[in-house]
């Protein structure tokens, strides 16, 4: 009865939204998000996707309903809550708040479990209305890194961030999760791959045009890559980028704008910025070096 009581009192006025930033453009695949203002007030959702929000704002009181439970309490940042597909989701907050909303989609949730070695139709992931979870918040915390970074890492940085969260999903939440991603890559295939990444560097890989080289799912790709390389894969297409880039700072006369762009970086702070991070130095550092 409380809780009733405590729902009808709240204002009934419509909540107004304010995107701040998102990855529309960014081409994630099955994977977007949104950093947004909510004024005080009510909504009321119902979504195609699974969607995680987390918590950015000063600490704010927010009533939530969803699936027959209802909660009100004190939301802090890195508060976080999970709304499967077609459940209906009511809010209502007291003051202004700020939030990330991350949306995976049911073709990677599906991708994923396969990939996982979980039956697709014994998967169900129920609403959670409040959860502290570090994993999550520390891939929300890189989402909105990513999302307000003046030099992005790329569609394959928000492509590893999306399946990294839809695993941990799976893994934490649904009933049936189970992993049968073992094993590492045989080395033709590990070969392609490597050649691939070499030979394109330029361009914005993804990590779904590289699942399909090797000829698995992009999460199976992601466990594998990493078991077999010892490193993440976008990782290592950093490091690739950025020893290519060196090798082209041998040319003096090569502009290091032109240099950047032929090594995959997004511009050249980006590439100033990855290098001094793997090697200790900058650019221009690097090239008075060769002069020595």
């Amino acid at each position: 009865m409380w809780e009733e009581r405590a729902w009808r009192r709240h204002e009934d006025r419509e909540m107004v939204f304010r995107v701040r930033t998102s990855s529309a453009g960014r081409h994630w695949n099955g994977f977007d998000a949104f950093v947004y203002e909510a004024s005080a007030g009510f909504s009321e959702q119902r979504f195609v996707r699974h969607n995680v929000s987390m918590q950015l704002g000063r600490p704010v009181l927010v009533t939530s309903r969803c699936n027959g439970e209802t909660l009100r309490r004190l939301q802090v940042p890195g508060d976080v809550k999970i709304v499967p597909p077609g459940v209906p989701r009511v809010w209502e907050t007291e003051s202004p708040t700020t939030k990330l909303s991350m949306y995976v989609s049911p073709a990677l949730m599906l991708s994923t479990a396969d990939a996982m070695g979980i039956d697709p139709d014994r998967v169900a992931i129920a609403p959670r209305l409040h959860v502290r979870d570090p994993r999550i918040e520390h891939i929300g915390w890189a989402v909105k890194a990513e999302l307000e970074a003046a030099d992005p890492a790329g569609r394959l940085y928000g492509d590893c961030l999306g399946v990294a969260l839809a695993s941990h999903l799976l893994r934490a939440y649904a009933p049936a999760a189970g992993s049968r991603c073992d094993g590492r890559f045989a080395q033709r295939r590990l070969a392609r791959v490597l050649d691939f990444v070499r030979e394109n560097l330029a361009s914005d890989l993804s990590l779904a045009e590289l699942a399909r080289i090797a000829g698995v799912s992009p999460s199976h790709f992601k466990t594998l890559f990493k078991r077999s390389v010892g490193m993440p894969v976008h990782g290592y297409v950093i490091r690739r980028r950025v020893e290519y880039a060196a090798e082209l700072l041998q040319d003096a006369n090569a502009r290091l704008a032109d240099v950047a762009l032929q090594a995959g970086f997004a511009n050249q702070s980006h590439m100033a910025r990855c290098m001094r991070r793997m090697l200790g130095v900058t650019p221009a550092g690097l090239r008075c070096g060769f002069r020595v």
